[in-house]
Formats: structure tokens, C-alpha cells, sequence
């Protein structure tokens, strides 16, 4: 039996001030099958309400708390309640909220890093697991459709054994201390009471490190890493540069950094194996460059009948018409929104293409195996056991 109506959402996080509050609610709208009915946007009232009411909520269902949202809304009939939540909050409550949200029987998308540490992630991925509920987590990268044809090139072998992973996320706008002038999004995340012990790393290098693991599949054995922070007075790093080992061999270089002058958000990715290699880059999202040995060079574009149907699957313009940041977070949502709509009428398991609550346990893995590492006079530093 399917269920024949739009899912009603709300969200926790993301009032006047915030920017990925908004993205989320650009993707969630893009294919018209979520509907936004309610909210606790601020942890200022005034704030949260402000934003609900351009937002034209009811506004009996703009709330002053996540606490009071979860309780009301578990309150009302199945036929009014939301069927999920979508946080996009600082790092610091992401875990509470989910927590609360989870216990009051709703499914949760959520955004990255997933928690401030991995004891926290490990006690929500219990909650979860007992709940039987959808956990989704925005690593939206994994959205693109030509990162989703970079996966399906190494599946099928066209890129043979894998060697060598090279990731790499610079940014420039941390080089100035922001978080001293009043800059919202800059003053949280250099705040370890609600971003964790790292900037950087859990900003923006987790973001490297899944998108190496989702296209490739290889998991990390040890690292090296190196963490630094440039800009005096700052609490965390604004730098990371590792190398990696991959179970089987593969060796791997992951660069982030918040200080690259001139850098905006050059996320990207190079895959070399044995019979072939391949490049992706943020800033140029619909092609994927493809490099088969002993053959000329290839590049690879969204929207055309050569791709593969993982990448046609998410790709919603024909050929040279562009798709980019909004889409792929949509890309996320459309797949979580299958899963939870599955769920509620009962179906279990299936196959989704959408970041997990297991992926958030290992992206904060990734962050604690960095922090030991950097912190130690070791050479290489033992994966942190999931």
C-alpha cells in the first residue's frame, strides 16, 4: 500500500541569521513531496517566531522549544502530526534534538557533523537502531549525479584496483578572525562548546572523507594527521592535512583547510587505479573527468544517455541545462523521503541512496582518529574501532 499524500516535516534550527537552515528548505521543496507545517527555528522565540510567520506556518505550530515541538506534535493525530524532523542546528545539538525527536516516534534528517564526539554518535546510533526509525544525514555531496557515476565507474572495475585517493577541501573565508565581528556562522563553529574539538576537520574535511569513502568504498586503516591553526586567538584549527591507509593497500592524501586565500568551496576529489583514474570538482559539479589507461582523456557530463542509471536517476534537467548544490542536497531528501514513506506504511528495508546513521558513527571516527593523531608524536594512528 503506498502512501498517497506529501509528508508534512518540521524543523529545528534555521531562523533569521542561519544559512543552511534555507538550503534545506529550497531541497525539501524541489520535487513537491514535503510539506513544511511546523517549527522551532531559534532558540530566541522572537526569532522563531519571526521566521515562522514568513514562512506562513500556523501559528500554534511555531514553537519556543525543540522539547515543546516533539511533545505537541506527538500529541496530534496521526492525520496532522509530522512524520519527520529536519535539523540544522549548531553541531552541539544535533544528538538532543534527534534524541527527543526520535523517542516522540518521528524519523530525522539531519545535518553534519553528525554529534560533538563519538561517544555521543555511538549512544544516538543505539537510539536510532532501537526506534526502527529513518535516520538521514546530509553529507550532500554524495548527491551530485556525476559523483554518483564516479561510484559506478569504480564498481564495475573500469578504474581497476584503486591505489591512490586524493581529497582535498579548501576554503578562504576563516582567514580573517570572523568570529571576533560578530560573524553568526563563523562565531559557533569556532566555539568548541557547540561545534566539538575540531573547525576544520569536522566542518569540512568530514565532508572530504565521505565523499573518498562513497565513491570508492574503502575504509580507512590508519592516518597521520596534521592540525594547525593560523589565525591567532582562535580556539580550534582552521588546517588539517593527513595522509591515509586504506584496508587493502590504497593510499590516500586528504588536505582541508579554512585559510586558502582566493579558495571558496573547492571541494574535490582524484581516484587512481590500476586501469584508470578519475576527478570531480565541486565547483564544476556536472563533469566528472575520466582517464582510461592508455586512452584518450574523457569527460563525462550529467544529463546524457551515457551515464550510468544511478546518475540518471538523479538527475532532474536534460543535458547543458545545470544542476548544482540545491539539487544534490534534494537528492538527499528525495531518498530519505522514499525511505521514511516505506516506513510508514510498514515496509522495511529496500535500497536508498542516502548517508546513514552508520555513516555519521564513521565521520566522527574520522574526527577523534584525526584529533589522536595529530596529538600524538606517532607516525600513524590505528583507525578509532567503530
Amino acid at each position: 500500500m503506498a502512501l498517497k499524500r506529501k509528508l508534512r516535516y518540521g524543523m529545528v534550527g534555521g531562523g533569521q541569521g542561519a544559512f543552511i537552515g534555507a538550503v534545506h528548505r529550497m531541497a525539501a521543496n524541489l520535487d513537491g513531496q514535503i510539506e513544511l507545517v511546523a517549527g522551532c527555528f531559534s532558540a530566541d522565540p522572537n526569532n522563531s517566531r519571526i521566521t515562522g510567520e514568513q514562512l506562513f506556518l500556523d501559528p500554534k505550530r511555531i514553537y519556543a522549544s525543540y522539547t515543546e515541538m516533539a511533545e505537541r506534535e506527538a500529541a496530534l493525530p496521526p492525520g496532522e502530526r509530522i512524520d519527520f524532523v529536519s535539523i540544522v542546528t549548531p553541531n552541539f545539538l544535533h544528538a538532543p534534538v534527534a534524541t527527543t525527536f526520535l523517542k516522540n516516534g518521528f524519523h530525522v534528517i539531519c545535518d553534519k557533523p553528525m554529534t560533538l564526539n563519538l561517544k555521543e554518535a555511538k549512544a544516538l546510533r543505539a537510539i536510532v537502531r532501537r526506534s526502527g526509525k529513518i535516520f538521514a544525514l546530509t553529507h550532500n555531496y554524495t548527491g551530485y549525479p556525476m559523483v554518483k557515476e564516479a561510484r559506478e565507474l569504480v564498481r564495475s572495475g573500469r578504474l581497476g584496483k584503486i591505489l591512490k585517493v586524493v581529497a582535498e577541501y579548501p576554503q578562504g573565508w576563516l582567514l580573517d578572525r570572523l568570529e571576533t565581528n560578530g560573524h553568526k556562522q563563523a562565531a559557533w563553529r569556532g566555539d568548541p562548546k557547540r561545534t566539538g574539538a575540531t573547525c576544520c576537520v569536522g566542518d569540512i574535511g568530514t565532508h572530504a572523507e565521505n565523499l573518498g569513502r562513497y565513491i570508492t568504498g574503502l575504509e580507512i586503516e590508519s592516518l597521520c594527521a596534521d592540525l594547525t591553526t593560523f589565525i591567532p586567538g582562535r580556539k580550534l584549527e582552521d588546517d588539517a592535512n593527513m595522509l591515509l591507509r586504506y584496508h587493502g593497500d590504497a593510499k590516500g592524501v586528504l588536505h582541508c583547510s579554512q585559510i586558502s586565500c582566493g579558495e571558496e568551496n573547492n571541494l574535490n576529489i582524484r581516484v587512481y587505479g590500476t586501469k584508470g583514474s578519475l576527478a570531480w570538482h565541486q565547483e564544476y559539479p556536472n563533469e566528472l573527468n575520466f582517464q582510461p589507461k592508455g586512452e584518450p582523456a574523457k569527460i563525462l557530463r550529467r544529463g546524457n544517455a551515457y551515464v550510468s542509471d544511478g546518475a540518471k536517476k538523479f538527475t532532474r534537467l536534460p543535458s547543458g541545462h545545470p544542476e548544482a548544490f540545491i539539487e544534490a542536497f534534494a537528492n538527499i531528501y528525495l531518498e530519505a523521503v522514499a525511505a521514511i514513506r516505506a516506513n510508514l506504511v510498514g515496509k522495511r528495508g529496500g535500497k536508498y541512496d542516502f548517508p546513514t546513521i552508520d555513516d555519521g558513527v564513521y565521520g566522527m571516527a574520522f574526527v577523534e582518529t584525526a584529533l589522536k593523531s595529530a596529538k600524538s608524536n606517532v607516525k600513524w594512528t590505528k583507525f578509532v574501532a567503530l
